[in-house]
C-alpha cells in the first residue's frame, strides 16, 4: 500500500469509528469497490404495495387484533406505506367459517404466534365480527388484503360461504383469495395421504374455485402459494393461468431452527442456495402465463424461526437483500411472516404489553423509502470486497437517483466509488447500523431507532460530494446504506 491509500484508508477507519452504534469498524480492513450505474437503463418498477406482512388466519379468533382499537400495531405498518396483508398460514387449514356463533364470546386480542408445524394447531373459528373488524383495520393502516380460505380440512361450500361474506365486507381491500397453504406438504402434515401430489391438488382446487367462482363471478384468486416446489408453480401456471391474477409461493431461508448449522452466517452467505433453485421455475411460470408473482410468506428460519438468528440484526440485511433479489426478476412484492412474539416476526407484542420493531423491521422501512420507483442497471465490481458485499440502483418516482449499498461482512469495511452520470452536486448517505451482526436491540435507520406506534424521524443525513458523475462513501462492516443524489 502506497503512503497516499494509507492515509485514505486510515481516515476511512477513523470517519466509520466515529459514526454511532457502529463498535468494530475501526478493527477490521477497508477494501475498495466500485459501481458503476447506468441511470438511463431501466430495470424492474417497484410496485407501492411492494411491502406486505402475513399472518396466521387462527389470528382471526381474537377479532380486536385486527381492527381499529388496535392503533398502537397499526402505526407499525402505516409508517412502512400502502402495503399487503396476507391471512393464511398453518392455522388456516384449521380456521372454520362460523356464521352463526353458538355463544357471542367477548372479544379478545390475544397473539398468535407463527404456528411451529410440529403438531396440528387447534382448530379456530371465524366470525363475521372478526372480518369486519378487519375491514375497518385495513381502512385505518390503508392496507390491502389477500386471503386464505381452509382447502385441507374445510368444504368447497364452507369456502364459498366464508367468501362471500369476505369479499362483501372487505370490498375493495380484497386483492385475491387463496385455497390452502403449502399444499405440496399436505402429504407430510397429515391433510392428505402420502400419495397426494399436484394432480390431487388441481383436483381439489378446481373444485373449490368452482364453488367460489358459482357464487362470486368476479372474484379474483391466487396461488398455488405452495412452500417451494418450483414444479407445482410452473404446472399451476399452465393450469390455472386464466383463471388467476397473482402466482404465489413461499419461502424460508433457513431450518429448521433445532439444527446448529442454522447460523447467521449461513443466513447471509451468497451460496445458501434454497431460494436460487425455485427462481427459474417462477420466472417460467410468469413468462407462460403473463400474470405477476408475490412471495406470500417468507422469513429467515421456517417453525417460527431461530433465537439469536431471526431477531438479531443479521436478519435485517438477509431481508433488504432478498427483496432486491426478488426485484431483479420482477416480482411485485414479498409478505414477510409474523404475529405475536415470534423470533422472526418483524413486529411483536400485544395489545396489553404495546408493540415493537425488531431488527427485520428496519429492513422494511428502509425499502418503504423506495416505493414507485424503478431500478436501473449498475455494474460491481468488487473483488477485494467479495460477495457479501452488494449494491442496488434506481430511480424514484420523479426520477432521481438512488442506491441501496449491503456490506453483509462483518470483516470488512468498503470504500465505495460510485461512477453515475446523475444530476446532483452531492449524495446523501442514510446508514442501517447495529453494534453487531448479533446484536437485537441497537438498530437505528438513519440516526434514528423506531419508536412507539412505528414512529420514527431520520435524525442523521451525512453528505458526500458528487462531481463530474463521481461519488465516494465508506461501507462500514456489517452495515447498510441509502444513497439519494440531490
Amino acid at each position: 500500500m502506497n503512503r497516499r491509500d494509507f492515509l485514505r484508508s486510515t481516515a476511512a477507519s477513523a470517519a466509520i469509528a466515529a459514526m454511532p452504534g457502529v463498535l468494530r469498524a475501526n478493527d477490521v480492513p477497508t477494501v475498495s469497490a466500485r459501481f458503476t450505474i447506468h441511470p438511463s437503463q431501466p430495470g424492474f418498477p417497484i410496485a407501492k404495495d411492494f411491502l406486505g406482512m402475513s399472518y396466521e388466519a387462527a389470528q382471526l379468533a381474537h377479532p380486536e387484533y385486527f381492527s381499529a382499537q388496535n392503533q398502537s400495531f397499526a402505526g407499525f405498518l402505516r409508517s412502512l406505506g400502502p402495503g399487503v396483508m396476507r391471512i393464511g398460514g398453518n392455522t388456516s387449514e384449521y380456521a372454520f367459517w362460523t356464521p352463526h356463533p353458538s355463544s357471542e364470546k367477548a372479544q379478545t386480542s390475544d397473539v398468535v404466534g407463527p404456528d411451529q408445524g410440529h403438531k396440528a394447531p387447534p382448530p379456530t373459528q371465524t366470525t363475521p365480527q372478526a372480518i369486519r373488524n378487519l375491514r375497518e383495520f385495513l381502512d385505518m393502516v390503508d392496507w390491502r388484503c389477500m386471503y386464505g380460505l381452509n382447502l385441507g380440512k374445510g368444504t368447497p361450500q364452507l369456502a364459498a360461504d366464508e367468501a362471500e361474506f369476505v369479499s362483501k365486507t372487505l370490498g375493495d381491500r380484497l386483492i385475491s383469495f387463496q385455497f390452502g397453504n403449502e399444499a405440496d406438504l399436505f402429504s407430510h402434515n397429515g391433510l392428505r395421504s402420502t400419495t397426494y401430489d399436484y394432480a390431487d391438488f388441481a383436483k381439489d382446487w378446481q373444485g373449490f374455485y368452482d364453488a367460489v367462482h358459482a357464487r362470486l363471478p368476479n372474484a379474483k384468486f391466487a396461488g398455488p402459494d405452495t412452500a417451494g416446489t418450483g414444479a407445482w408453480v410452473e404446472e399451476f401456471a399452465k393450469q390455472f393461468g386464466s383463471k388467476v391474477n397473482l402466482l404465489s409461493t413461499h419461502f424460508y431461508a433457513e431450518g429448521p431452527p433445532t439444527d446448529p448449522s442454522m447460523t447467521i452466517e449461513r443466513l447471509l452467505s451468497p451460496t445458501n442456495s434454497r431460494w436460487d433453485p425455485a427462481v427459474p421455475k417462477i420466472q417460467s411460470a410468469m413468462a407462460q402465463s403473463h400474470l405477476p408473482y408475490r412471495l406470500t410468506e417468507t422469513n429467515s428460519c421456517y417453525s417460527g424461526g431461530k433465537l439469536g438468528v431471526s431477531n438479531t440484526f443479521a436478519s435485517s440485511l438477509w431481508a433488504l437483500d432478498l427483496m432486491f433479489q426478488l426485484l431483479s426478476f420482477g416480482a411485485s412484492g414479498v409478505n414477510f411472516h409474523g404475529g405475536g412474539y415470534g423470533w422472526y416476526a418483524p413486529i411483536v407484542g400485544s395489545m396489553a404489553n404495546g408493540f415493537v420493531a425488531r431488527p427485520e423491521y428496519y429492513a422494511l422501512l428502509l425499502f418503504s423509502q423506495l416505493l414507485g420507483g424503478r431500478m436501473v442497471q449498475g455494474q460491481l465490481d468488487a473483488a477485494e470486497a467479495g460477495p457479501l458485499f452488494v449494491c442496488y440502483a434506481l430511480n424514484n418516482a420523479q426520477g432521481k437517483l438512488q442506491a441501496v449499498v449491503i456490506n453483509k461482512d462483518a470483516e470488512k469495511n468498503v470504500r465505495l466509488a460510485i461512477k453515475a452520470n446523475a444530476s446532483g452536486e452531492r449524495v446523501s448517505i442514510e446508514r442501517l447500523i447495529a453494534p453487531s451482526l448479533s446484536d437485537q436491540a441497537d438498530v437505528t435507520f438513519a440516526g434514528a431507532p423506531v419508536g412507539a406506534e412505528g414512529a420514527w424521524k431520520a435524525e442523521r443525513i451525512e453528505h458526500v460530494r458528487a462531481a463530474n458523475g463521481m461519488a465516494e462513501c465508506y461501507i462500514p462492516a456489517a452495515s447498510a446504506a441509502l444513497l439519494r443524489w440531490e
